[in-house]
């Protein structure tokens, strides 16, 4: 009988692997970022309590184990044995199945997300990717956008007005800002270079056209677009100042007002699994994948392996600081305000990031004057939008005085 093999696509050669092999080290990887994904979400939460006690000048948790590092397992407990109350007025069928409409998307977005070079293991060169599918951005900007639904069923099941405001401000919020999320990625595409008839949509040949130098890292050359992605990506997990859908102040939490015991965990699971992706994400895009100074090339096959998992490690848990450093720094913004920025400076920001790219590259085919472009570029769109916004705002009605306003004062 004959072996059947299946032919994967690494650092710029093609490795033929066994049937077989490739099941078990599919199964296994699956399993080690499903896990890692889990482990990521308790870390999560533990960080930023922690962080923002910090910020915050007080202790946060510090009870459960050292330092409060069970913390997050006893909230798991808590949750699982909470009282389920499922309230009468809800849908239910949609109601129930909303939660698992959110945290679905955000597991399966890691598929297609490299988390380091490749791992040789008993003389087979494994790809450290779940799937290295052709269409890498296409398929995460695709489910990334599903994720609305469960915010918006759950606040319509919900049968809840606060509900229902919060749900209606997320599928606005992630509308607006899912343009500039995927606009923002298309001067990346433009500036991969690909070996003829590959695909500059695939995460790993962007993260490898990254390798050759610092230099050639996008967030360098495309640094208004990668301020525009990763403000939008706030914005698409509904982190501060994004949290409109949710507001405590204004709709009593928002789209989940009505879940409680694991329901309500399952929300708060996917808000921090779209964090760790979105992060992820940012790295292989912006900064530079798994390279680091050629560090991820030190040591023989199976550590180069570990370390390029260990650079996307770090970088990730830095950008994961970063969400939480924005949470605990800025005040949230308005609903107005919300929209304004996304469509009145970040779209336009994006669309700039394009253009400028297409004309520099194709005239000058240096990456140092596509990067100063794009600076300049952008400050004179921004400048020109907010001088246009300052000329047209109406000037607010004088409000009228009150008798006997000054002498009280």
């Amino acid at each position: 009988m004959e072996r059947a093999y299946y032919f994967a696509f690494v650092e710029g050669d093609f490795v033929v692997l066994p049937l077989h092999v490739l099941i078990i080290s599919s199964i296994v990887k699956i399993l080690i970022i499903a896990h890692l994904l889990i482990i990521g979400v308790m870390a999560m939460i533990w960080s930023e309590r922690r962080v923002s006690g910090w910020m915050q000048d007080r202790l946060g948790p510090n009870r459960v184990g050292f330092q409060g590092i069970l913390q997050p397992i006893a909230d798991g407990i808590k949750f699982l044995f909470k009282e389920d109350l499922i309230p009468n007025h809800v849908d239910k069928p949609l109601y129930v199945l909303a939660p698992a409409m959110l945290l679905v998307p955000a597991m399966i977005t890691i598929a297609v997300v490299p988390f380091g070079s490749s791992l040789t293991i008993f003389g087979h060169e494994i790809p450290l990717q779940i799937a290295d599918i052709s269409i890498g951005i296409l398929y995460i900007l695709a489910i990334t956008s599903l994720g609305v639904y469960g915010v918006v069923l759950g606040a319509w099941a919900s049968n809840n007005k606060y509900s229902l405001l919060g749900g209606l401000r997320s599928s606005a919020q992630m509308i607006s800002y899912e343009l500039t999320l995927g606009l923002a990625i298309i001067g990346v595409l433009m500036l991969t270079v690909v070996e003829p008839g590959e695909s500059a949509l695939s995460l790993r040949k962007i993260a490898e056209s990254q390798g050759k130098a610092l230099w050639n890292w996008n967030f360098l050359i495309h640094f208004p677009a990668f301020l525009a992605f990763t403000t939008a990506m706030f914005a698409e997990t509904n982190r501060l100042p994004f949290d409109l859908a949710e507001a405590e102040q204004e709709l009593v939490a928002g789209y989940h007002t009505e879940y409680s015991s694991m329901k309500f965990a399952l929300f708060f699971m996917a808000e921090y699994m779209n964090m760790i992706v979105g992060s992820a994400v940012t790295v292989t895009l912006f900064l530079g994948g798994w390279h680091f100074f050629g560090l991820e090339n030190v040591g023989g096959p199976v550590w180069s392996g570990l370390i390029s998992f260990g650079i996307i490690f770090v970088k990730t848990a830095i950008f994961l600081f970063v969400f939480i450093w924005v949470r605990w720094t800025l005040p949230r913004f308005r609903y107005d305000q919300l929209m304004n920025f996304g469509w009145k400076f970040l779209l336009p920001v994006a669309l700039t990031s394009i253009v400028v790219t297409g004309i520099l590259w194709v005239t000058t085919q240096s990456r140092l004057l596509v990067g100063i472009g794009n600076v300049v570029a952008a400050f004179i769109v921004v400048s020109i939008v907010a001088g246009l916004l300052v000329m047209n705002k109406t000037p607010e009605p004088a409000t009228p005085e009150l008798s006997g306003l000054d002498a009280i004062e």
